[in-house]
């Protein structure tokens, strides 16, 4: 509570009396802005202020929540790969999926001991024996728990990570089918890239694609042919007694242990050298690189033999003109018999047709009025038509078609020119006689 000061007289207030407002003008006004949004967003869910302040508070918290996500967290198992886990024996630990215990079983041997650390953290937190019989969990979730903690120890452990590595056959990538249609690189590069994880010397050249030159290649499969694995199988091994008190045996199960990684070290040599050789026969750049080297070495051998060369060609050449001739030739023989046969097979219809048109132009003619005498008329007139050449046929059948009217005189004429020649006797032919 404060008082203000009393006006003094000096202070004037002068009005200027013949002041006018301005004409007014209509403008377009759009409502924009944050307030605005809030506002339209109230009125159209129908919400009171406290409602909507309770909803914009919601939403930062869960703003806030997500911008404090551990990137790591998208790298881990939302949940358990494999369930068979929670029954397993953790006597048999060593059998068990120590990286799908963990929530590692995307990551595998790319996972870092601070990933390793945070995962354990994870699943310590769900599956903690305590936590799991308050919720009524089994008796049998106490065992898988005392598999993640093996697994943590012997994750977080350099030597004896790598011993598990070395057999952590679930990081295997199998290479393609044999027979089966795939893309070369998008099928090989992850197989490499997956046994690339043994190799003593790093880092591992790259299967690299399509355009890769050739000295590179090479490189790469060099490398690959000497490659020198610091793969073991140790974490296979039989368990060695602590006690000393037999000694003999003790040793017989390190012999034994050893012999068995031996067998199992030449064993997986033996299957990477037939990998990479399988790999060489399948790239296609070697398949490219081989045929461009056929290639020059033919363009050297044909610049060499130059003086053949000439010789070869007109060989060619003439060969292949020969053979047009022949193909010409034999393309005009083709023709030529075919159309033969057409003319031949004209002629032959063309007979039939003539011959048709005389033995039913009797018939035509209604039997020159003698219609009791038809088959007498039929069968004479077959006899005239069965004796008469091609050409008399003709003849006969383009008189009758010219003039039908004359059609017995041009049939008589023929029968006379048959009798003629000696080829019917007149007694066969009376009619028409």
């Amino acid at each position: 509570m404060f008082t203000l000061p009393a006006l003094t007289s000096d202070i004037v207030v002068q009005i200027n009396a013949g002041a006018s407002k301005t004409a007014p003008v209509r403008r377009p006004i759009e409502p924009v802005g944050r307030a605005f949004m809030h506002h339209a967003q109230r009125t159209l869910r129908n919400h009171t202020w406290s409602e909507f302040e309770k909803i914009q508070a919601s939403q930062n918290v869960q703003r806030v929540d997500e911008s404090k996500v551990d990137p790591d967290e998208a790298l881990f198992d939302t949940e358990l790969t494999d369930d068979s886990l929670l029954q397993h024996d953790p006597r048999d630990w060593k059998t068990a999926d120590l990286y799908a215990a963990m929530g590692l079983s995307k990551l595998r041997y790319r996972a870092t001991e601070p990933q390793i650390i945070k995962a354990h953290r994870k699943q310590v937190l769900k599956h903690h024996p305590d936590k799991k019989s308050a919720s009524g969990a089994g008796l049998e979730e106490d065992g898988f728990f005392k598999i993640i903690q093996k697994a943590y120890e012997t994750l977080t452990d350099s030597n004896k990570r790598m011993q598990y590595d070395s057999c952590d056959f679930n990081a295997d990538v199998e290479p393609p089918k044999k027979g089966s249609k795939y893309d070369f690189y998008e099928a090989w590069g992850p197989v490499f890239e997956s046994e690339a994880r043994f190799s003593k010397k790093q880092p591992v050249p790259t299967l690299g694609g399509a355009s890769t030159k050739k000295d590179e290649v090479e490189k790469f499969y060099t490398f690959w042919h000497r490659f020198d694995s610091w793969r073991t199988f140790e974490f296979l091994d039989e368990d060695v007694p602590d006690d000393s008190s037999n000694r003999d045996h003790k040793r017989y199960i390190e012999r034994k242990n050893k012999a068995a990684r031996d067998k199992k070290k030449t064993v997986d040599i033996g299957r990477l050298v037939k990998l990479v050789e399988r790999a060489m026969n399948e790239d296609p750049r070697i398949k490219q690189f081989k045929e461009d080297e056929k290639k020059e070495k033919e363009r050297k051998k044909w610049e060499r033999e130059a003086g053949a060369r000439a010789e070869a060609e007109a060989k060619a050449k003439a060969e292949a003109e020969a053979k047009l001739k022949a193909e010409a030739d034999a393309k005009l023989a083709a023709n030529a018999k075919a159309d033969k046969k057409k003319a031949k097979e004209a002629a032959k219809a063309a007979k039939k047709k003539n011959k048709r048109a005389i033995r039913s132009s009797a018939k035509e003619a209604e039997y020159f009025g003698d219609a009791d005498k038809a088959a007498t008329i039929d069968e004479q007139l077959g006899h005239i038509v069965d004796s008469l050449d091609d050409e008399q046929l003709v003849s006969v059948a383009d008189k009758l078609k010219a003039d039908a009217s004359a059609t017995k005189a041009v049939l008589s004429d023929a029968a006379k020119a048959l009798v003629d020649a000696k080829k019917l006797p007149a007694s066969m032919l009376t009619y028409f006689s």
